[in-house]
């Protein structure tokens, strides 16, 4: 699959086969993929907290009410942003970065089978602030990225949209 094909291709899969599990040569990649994105000044400010436990899969769905889809995922990456890492020099563009980590994660994900669901954290402060606790991450919780097989095929939400480009 070409970039093209595969930026396409993406879905915000919420439905998941259960007991499928993420290969960690895999997951590896994704990661890896993540931590390839842009970040202001190269601050790379984002750790990852990797969630196969069942229970704490089950505390984040408790906590926060969009993650309903790690009841079936086998697992959940937390993109964590570490706006410490850019104090002094180009701060305060931790969350545009870990956008971006994230987005290369969802595409690796697709290129290699899976599908994923990027559910916001931040800036929901309790909501990122529980989740900060229940991982034990210096951190802030930006988002929760489902990972699984999917067991779905969401048509395709996005499109090109003339009217919202303006060249001078």
């Amino acid at each position: 699959m070409n970039g093209t094909e595969l930026i396409r291709a993406r879905r915000s899969v919420r439905r998941f086969k259960a007991g499928e599990p993420v290969q960690p040569e895999h997951l590896h990649l994704m990661l890896e993929a993540a931590m390839m994105a842009p970040s202001a000044c190269n601050t790379r400010p984002w750790e990852f907290v990797v969630v196969r436990s069942r229970p704490v899969l089950d505390s984040i769905m408790e906590l926060h009410p969009y993650t309903k889809m790690l009841a079936t995922a086998a697992l959940a990456v937390v993109v964590c942003g570490r706006p410490d890492r850019q104090q002094g020099r180009c701060a305060e563009f931790w969350p545009q970065d870990c956008g971006a980590a994230i987005e290369n994660l969802l595409l690796q994900a697709v290129e290699l089978g899976y599908g994923g669901c990027w559910c916001g954290c931040w800036p929901v402060e309790n909501r990122a602030l529980a989740l900060k606790e229940l991982l034990g991450t210096q951190g802030m919780p930006l988002a929760v990225v489902a990972l699984g097989v999917p067991d779905e095929a969401p048509a395709a939400r996005g499109f090109y949209d003339p009217a919202l480009v303006r060249e001078i």
